[in-house]
């Protein structure tokens, strides 16, 4: 029979984060953000890890060509960026230079990046293409000619019918109507103009 204090310990639960840190750390920060962090009742904390200088970050676009440092750490109780970054804050870190996600989360982005990186490998290795079908071989000759000599632009595909009953006849329009001299809008016969100066016959 295992003791009380086995069956404690296989159920207890921790929480585990990974801390990333863009640019240079100060000595000692790590320490002291450890001690800060013990109200969340440290379990474990992994060594610090720092990568070389990154062009570009994906947690912090706004820090191009900087180092990264990690950090995972497990607690007892759970807790939240803002908290971590707070406490950041207190021993004078720029808050926005550090970020902290669930491990699980990591770990999904470390899958992900995974599966971009094996997809796309062989595709230098393997450049070959799939040989043209009969449609695409005909877009090709079509399109070779240049971009004013294709057979659409030539109205090559126009299509022939007759139209059953004859052909239509075209419309009339306005122009073709017979002209007339009488007024549209009204039948009143205008008053002969007064005589002037200019001139006498009105």
């Amino acid at each position: 029979m295992k003791p009380f204090a086995k069956y404690l310990a296989e159920s207890e639960r921790t929480y585990q984060y990974r801390i990333k840190i863009v640019g240079d750390v100060p000595a000692g920060f790590i320490k002291d953000l450890e001690s800060k962090m013990s109200q969340f009742d440290v379990a474990k904390m992994g060594s610090p890890k720092t990568t070389p200088v990154r062009k570009n970050i994906p947690d912090f676009p706004a820090f191009p060509n900087q180092p990264l440092t990690i950090v995972d750490v497990e607690f007892r109780y759970p807790a939240i960026e803002p908290q971590i970054k707070q406490l950041a804050q207190l021993l004078g870190m720029d808050p926005n230079r550090i970020v902290m996600n669930t491990d699980a989360y990591e770990q999904s982005l470390d899958d992900e990046n995974k599966k971009i990186v094996d997809q796309n490998k062989n595709l230098l290795d393997d450049p070959e293409y799939p040989k043209d079908d009969a449609v695409q071989r005909a877009l090709k000759k079509d399109y070779a000619t240049g971009p004013y000599d294709h057979a659409v632009l030539k109205n090559a595909y126009r299509t022939k019918f007759t139209i059953a009953g004859g052909k239509t006849p075209p419309a009339k329009t306005t122009n073709e109507l017979p002209q007339g001299v009488k007024s549209p809008m009204t039948n009143i016969k205008r008053s002969p103009k007064p005589a002037t100066g200019a001139n006498p016959r009105g």
